[in-house]
């Protein structure tokens, strides 16, 4: 199976995405389909041995949907993006430009029938007619062609409604026109109008999306289109970045941002690197460490030499990464989009409904309701356009036609479509700026719902970078040390690092090893070169549950209040040991406040570790946690068990940065990783704090709560919307209240309906 990513046009409402994802779903060998309104994008896994996607592409096409594989070139991709916005806005202000002209001419054609100016020709029957014609064949074509193709296809949609609405009112004004005697109500103003207000939503609806999208667009703002590289003669010239290798050495002068992923070889500087992190505090970097792409630099002439460009940089990731938070829809988007799909069916049975009843059912129960009736109608003005054509007509047919349509154009199916996935984008932008990426709108709602949160000890709440603290043996340090780096160095534990870190600033030279086993947890069993006999390096009861003698000195030493707060491991060969090395570790500075952040927003808080007891008490009392919020001397099978317990009444996110987290990360309802962990934690887990910092994480809980509130609140305003306004259009407090409502002003609520959704979206904050 590979996954595709698809560019499509034509999708309007939530019934479009039904409409496509059946269509993919119906497609031999496609899984796992997922299709965005806003981004106009499908996402699935296709198998192409069976299915060719040249054929998937042509039957999207066959049904309205024109659609392209997604390029994920990044170069390709910024400059892209940037023709895409500009075509479409270019499009869309043609067509609203053009539209609300016309509306104009009908406006004045109003002011000029009931005797406010003097323009005859412009209230003549023969002139709106003509307005509403060039309404329909210009602005208004590529809706209605797009409307009927779906309907005729058995895939209705918010265009089918809009076409249907507008073409039945040209249709009966026209045959007014043409049959005055017929009977026919004439209202060639009602298509312009409608077109009008619709195209108006519309740009204003694109407008809103472009700004519900705009994390990513600052994103790919940050890569610079040139870069100044270093020739052969060490003098530097001006290329543009799609054409960086690596292995090129670069110039990055202060103000210039970093064009790819870099690391330093001449000069030290401050450089921003919010865009990762969400730190605004500037970092002070020097030779030999590594700059991500897109990094500001502040004060000082770098030399870097390119590692990553382009698809493969830092950079590009973090837009893949927000990208694909589409792919993954929140249940509650996918209940939305099925109903969304079904709904113009709906509509259209009961604009039906509407007519019929209205034509033969209404008369039959209030025969002198539109000739008694006193009310001021919403719909009614002191000039109601070429009312005499047809007046000595039944005037139910008139009043069935107009609610019928009135039906067909009030429907907004487009906000049941976009009431989750605006809210998910912004909120995925929002947390990407602060340093948090979540992997799909899913993982969004699922940390909505936590309310216990479990921390790894080591590298989470603490730095993760050991030390050694001290030697307690009865032999040469140096001699202890060396033992335990050798066998350390295949290891990427924190504590190996630590180890070798300190051998080399010793000059300690390091034996080969000949046999080496690794118990997760525990410690390390292994053999070394010119060493006679097994070596095992890990905690105390490890090491006795293996055999080895602890003497009664070291017993005590054990026991003594300096060595209980520090990580201690013991070293032994054969039977005997060595000796126990002393390692300490920072807590991070937003531990204490992170965790106490959490708290008094009523997460309740856990702490695993595999460390010893006291230690573990003893940074708990640090970050003010009980000795009951705690557990300690835990294996990886030990924490699983943990956390399933927890789940039993409660929904669990568990945080934690290293290898042996994985699957403790991979249990819990929602596995947070440290970006500073390691590459295996971060791509199990389903959000990523980025940087070395914790606070992001009290953000970005809150986030999500704010997240699918403001979803609720949409949907309950998309499905409110259709439930109040529809029976409204049909005429449900005309026979009472005599209120109804005409085509244009139902076109107008329809446009209101889809903006406001979107406005709610960007109001997350």
């Amino acid at each position: 199976m590979e996954s595709i990513q698809l560019s499509i046009t034509g999708m309007k409402c939530g019934g479009c995405v039904s409409t496509v994802e059946k269509l993919l779903n119906d497609s031999d060998g496609i899984e796992n389909v997922s299709v965005n309104l806003l981004t106009e994008s499908a996402y699935f896994e296709i198998n192409k041995t069976h299915t060719k996607i040249d054929s998937v592409l042509e039957n999207l096409k066959k049904n309205g949907f024109p659609s392209k594989i997604y390029i994920n070139d990044f170069s390709k991709k910024i400059n892209k993006s940037e023709l895409t916005r500009k075509k479409k806005w270019n499009n869309q202000w043609q067509k609203l430009t053009f539209a609300l002209f016309l509306l104009l001419f009908s406006g004045l054609g109003h002011l000029a029938e009931g005797g406010y100016i003097n323009f005859p020709i412009l209230g003549s029957i023969f002139f709106h007619a003509g307005l509403a014609t060039t309404a329909l064949i210009l602005p208004g074509r590529e809706i209605i062609i797009n409307g009927f193709k779906s309907f005729v296809k058995n895939n209705p949609n918010m265009d089918s409604l809009v076409a249907l609405g507008v073409t039945s009112a040209y249709i009966t004004s026209f045959l007014s026109l043409i049959f005055p005697a017929a009977g026919f109500p004439c209202f060639f103003n009602e298509p312009v109008m409608l077109l009008g207000f619709i195209l108006i939503g519309r740009f204003l609806e694109e407008r809103a999306r472009y700004q519900t999208g705009s994390s990513i667009g600052e994103l790919l703002d940050l890569q610079p289109e040139m870069a100044n590289i270093y020739t052969q003669d060490n003098q530097t010239k001006s290329i543009r970045v799609n054409s960086l290798k690596p292995g090129q050495e670069i110039q990055v002068l202060a103000g210039d941002r970093v064009p790819a992923d870099c690391i330093i070889t001449q000069g030290s500087s401050y450089v921003d690197v919010s865009h990762i992190t969400g730190e605004s505090k500037p970092i002070e970097v020097e030779e030999g460490e590594n700059l991500s792409s897109g990094s500001l630099n502040l004060n000082s002439t770098l030399r870097l030499k390119v590692e990553k460009v382009g698809g493969d940089s830092s950079l590009a990731k973090l837009v893949n990464l927000i990208e694909s938070v589409n792919a993954n829809k929140p249940p509650i988007q996918r209940i939305a989009d099925r109903i969304a799909g079904k709904f113009t069916y709906f509509v259209l049975i009961f604009a039906t409904l509407s007519f019929f009843f209205w034509w033969k059912g209404a008369q039959q129960i209030w025969p002198n309701l539109l000739s008694h009736n006193q009310h001021e109608f919403i719909s009614n003005s002191s000039h109601t356009l070429h009312s005499s054509l047809g007046s000595n007509a039944d005037n139910f047919l008139s009043l069935a036609i107009q609610l019928s349509i009135a039906v067909l154009v009030i429907a907004c199916p487009c906000a049941l479509g976009l009431a989750t996935p605006t809210v998910i984008t912004v909120a995925s932008g929002k947390a990407a700026k602060k340093g948090v990426l979540f992997k799909g709108g899913d993982k969004i709602e699922i940390a909505s719902k936590i309310n216990h949160i479990i921390f790894d000890k080591t590298g989470t709440l603490t730095k993760g970078t050991p030390f050694i603290v001290d030697y307690k043996n009865n032999n040469d340090n140096s001699y202890l040390l060396k033992i335990a780096a050798s066998l350390e160095s295949e290891s990427r534990h924190p504590i190996a690092n630590a180890l070798i870190q300190e051998a080399k600033k010793r000059n300690i030279s390091l034996l080969p090893i000949k046999k080496i086993t690794t118990e997760s947890g525990r410690g390390i069993s292994g053999e070394l070169e010119s060493i006679d006999g097994p070596i095992n390096i890990g905690n105390i009861d490890w090491l006795m549950s293996k055999g080895i003698i602890i003497e009664s000195d070291a017993k005590k030493t054990l026991e003594t209040e300096e060595i209980k707060t520090n990580t201690i491991i013991g070293v032994s060969i054969k039977d005997k040991l060595l000796g126990l090395i002393l390692l300490g570790d920072l807590l991070r500075e937003d531990s204490i406040k992170t965790v106490q952040d959490l708290k008094k927003n009523k997460f309740k808080i856990s702490i695993l570790s595999g460390d010893r007891k006291q230690t573990v008490i003893a940074l708990a009392k640090q970050i003010g946690c009980k000795e009951t919020e705690v557990s300690w001397d835990l294996i990886p099978q030990m924490k699983l068990k943990c956390i399933k317990n927890l789940k039993i009444n409660n929904t669990v996110a568990m945080i934690g940065d290293g290898i042996n987290d994985v699957p403790a990360l991979a249990c819990s309802d929602l596995g947070i990783a440290v970006g500073s962990g390691t590459q295996i934690a971060k791509a199990n887990a389903d959000v990523v704090l980025m940087g070395d910092q914790l606070d992001g994480l009290p953000y970005a809980l809150t986030l999500a709560k704010k997240t699918f509130k403001k979803i609720r609140q949409n949907l309950i305003w998309a499905f409110g919307y259709n439930l109040v306004a529809i029976p409204i259009a049909a005429g449900v407090l005309f026979p009472k209240y005599g209120i109804l409502l005409t085509p244009s002003i139902a076109a107008l609520l329809m446009a209101t309906s889809s903006i406001t959704v979107i406005i709610n979206a960007l109001s997350l904050e």
